[in-house]
């Protein structure tokens, strides 16, 4: 945080202090103040280049302190190795996610010392802000070779080292580029072409060719330039063997991990631009700056966690939108024989749901503890659930957060008026098709609950749930409660559970477990060729599903039980089970239940129910896959009103099917 001005040193106190013999600490503590003395308040970067400006000329006018500063540099660039700081500043010390999120919350909670000889870390201390590569960049040639003069006895030549440090830099980074490009990790998703050219092979050959050839006291300049366009291009070729893996992504997979040493290695290579321009530059001093400039923007990134979290999840966020996209594409229908076909599976999952409804109430009756119960229930839901996805039946609510990403990746084509208009018929396609999922689960779980009802009076004489028990659901489902918030509450458990699916499937992928599954010697012993081979495929085109069904299953049971647990009292609403439950209480009621306005505040909240469990999961993952594939918010405007024209002049193609 910056000092306030009043508080800050006088600089002739600053030169007062300063010793080139001084403890190390007390040297670079030296530096800290004079440079907190350049920022002054960080308001105006032109104010703290004119406080340079007062420093370079208090200087100058005073000889003894010009040869202590020329001498306390030498001792610094004798104590602290650039190389490092050029090379490998901003970067993990290990390519794992893991590792950097660690270190980067270390750097939050834990102080820096000044007492260190790693140019990286004192650097971190020195520049602490990007409004030091603000003023860092005002500087001209005329006072950047004034503050050079100032700090070097001899300007024009590389007195400290600069150039050795810049050409040890590249060697470094060459040497990482090219561990990193020999990883099993990446190279198993390299294109065939890329692989074939050994595009890694030759880079130590060519760095230091380029070194030699730099230092050589005869060199012509074409030699120096062909040396540098022989590194070039070497590197031009690596980088696009790293770019050919992003092709191949979606055959093998891709994890947190991956995405990290992939952004990693692009930055390598931009990095090892800079210093090639740098190495280059005619004008070095000049080009240090520069160079320090952009390293102190990196040292304000290297500290956010946030964005390192951002940054390194978007692909793996893109990839599980596109796994999703996959299965959410069956659940959009286009014409009347698909729109009847939904209907009939919503149906179906309504049946389903109904004897879900019944098994609920029975779980319950046993009386079991708070925990048990929920997981008896959660085992419930998920085998209830996973019945569903096996008879092709449809749980209507499940489908918004696997047609968003659909949905999401068909606004990357929006580039005329007839490519707006085909979206939007998507839109009311996919308004269509959840409307019938809805219709047809409820229409079907209300009549089969009161005949599972009928039944068990039939052969217990006892009803489904006690008359306090209906009480009690009526209470819970009324639409003057908490109700519409559990409801929004559960359509984000939807999301959830889509992310998971499609975080599934990418780990089956990732893993290659459809081929062990097919060609394990263990496995294909025990079951056979034949029937391993159905097996993999089942489980490759089943993982997302099941994942998905299970994980809803045991929030919706679980949630509730651990929350109370907690003090939170989260609850859960989902449409199709919460019309099962009050045609259960109404059930038990009798027809006395039509008189109560308590049943019709519950019979107004179903529907309500079921647009705030679709419309909060659909959002969610809308967001989620349009990030993902970087779709601009002018395109979602366009989208908006494009939406709001089709609903005034056609409001009935949302909900008939045409």
């Amino acid at each position: 945080m910056p000092l306030n001005a009043n508080t800050l040193p006088a600089l002739a106190t600053l030169l007062a202090k300063l010793d080139p013999h001084a403890a190390l600490v007390d040297r670079h503590v030296w530096l800290i103040d004079l440079l907190q003395w350049v920022r002054g308040d960080s308001r105006s970067a032109t104010a703290a280049v004119a406080r340079l400006e007062q420093f370079m000329v208090a200087v100058e006018a005073q000889p003894a302190v010009h040869i202590r500063l020329q001498a306390w540099w030498r001792t610094l660039l004798q104590t602290i190795d650039v190389t490092p700081l050029l090379a490998d500043f901003g970067f993990a010390p290990r390519t794992a996610f893991i590792s950097e999120l660690t270190e980067r919350i270390r750097v939050k909670l834990l102080p820096g010392t000044p007492e260190t000889t790693d140019a990286a870390e004192l650097f971190s201390l020195l520049m602490p802000s990007r409004f030091d590569a603000q003023w860092l960049t005002l500087l001209n040639e005329v006072q950047i070779n004034r503050l050079t003069a100032l700090l070097t006895e001899h300007s024009d030549t590389d007195e400290w080292g600069w150039q050795h440090s810049l050409l040890d830099a590249l060697t470094y980074c060459t040497a990482h580029i090219r561990a990193t490009g020999f990883s099993p990790e990446l190279r198993l998703r390299m294109s065939d072409a890329e692989k074939r050219a050994r595009p890694f092979h030759a880079l130590p050959t060519d760095v230091e060719e380029l070194r030699r050839i730099f230092f050589n006291p005869q060199r012509h300049a074409h030699e120096l330039q062909d040396a540098v366009a022989r590194y070039r291009e070497r590197m031009e070729v690596c980088r696009r063997a790293i770019n050919s893996i992003y092709a191949h992504l979606d055959e093998h997979g891709v994890s947190v991990g991956m995405v990290f040493r992939l952004r990693q290695l692009r930055a390598r290579f931009l990095r090892v631009r800079e210093l090639l321009d740098c190495l280059l530059s005619p004008k070095p001093a000049a080009a240090a700056v520069k160079q320090l400039a952009r390293m102190a923007l990196v040292a304000e990134d290297r500290k956010s966690i946030r964005a390192l979290i951002a940054a390194n999840s978007t692909l793996l966020a893109a990839k599980m939108a596109e796994r999703s996209a996959e299965t959410g594409a069956h659940y959009i229908t286009r014409t009347r024989a698909d729109y009847r076909d939904m209907l009939g599976k919503a149906l179906g999952g309504g049946g389903i749901t109904a004897f879900t409804t019944a098994l609920k109430f029975a779980i319950v009756a046993f009386g079991l503890s708070a925990f048990w119960t929920g997981i008896s229930a959660s085992l419930m839901y998920a085998a209830s659930f996973v019945v569903i996805q096996l008879l092709h039946f449809t749980l209507a609510t499940k489908q918004p957060a696997m047609t968003a990403p659909v949905m999401a990746v068909k606004l990357k084509e929006l580039d005329n008026s007839e490519a707006i208009d085909a979206f939007v018929d998507e839109v009311t396609h996919l308004v269509r098709s959840q409307s019938a999922s809805v219709l047809g689960n409820v229409l079907m779980v209300v009549p089969a609950v009161v005949l599972i009802n009928w039944l068990i009076v039939l052969i217990s004489g006892h009803r489904m749930i006690s008359h306090t028990e209906a009480q009690h659901v009526l209470h819970n489902l009324s639409l003057l409660g908490p109700t519409l918030l559990w409801a929004g509450f559960t359509g984000g458990l939807l999301f959830v559970a889509s992310l998971l699916a499609g975080w599934a499937e990418n780990w089956f992928v990732l893993n290659r477990l459809e081929s062990a599954m097919r060609y394990n010697p263990r496995i294909t012993a025990a079951l056979g060729s034949a029937r391993a081979d159905r097996w993999a495929s089942f489980v490759r085109d089943n993982i997302s599903g099941l994942a998905s069904n299970v994980a809803l299953g045991f929030m919706l049971g679980m949630i509730p039980p651990i929350t109370d647990f907690l003090g939170l009292q989260l609850d859960v609403r989902h449409v199709t089970l919460s019309a099962g439950q009050l045609a259960a209480a109404g059930a038990s009621l009798g027809l006395d239940v039509w008189r109560l306005p308590a049943f019709w505040w519950c019979v107004a909240a179903i529907p309500l129910i079921g647009l705030f469990n679709l419309g909060v999961s659909f959002f969610c993952a809308f967001r989620l896959a349009a990030q993902a594939h970087s779709v601009t918010s002018t395109d979602r405007k366009r989208i908006r009103a494009a939406i709001w024209l089709r609903l005034r002049q056609r409001p009935g193609s949302f909900f008939t099917a045409g």
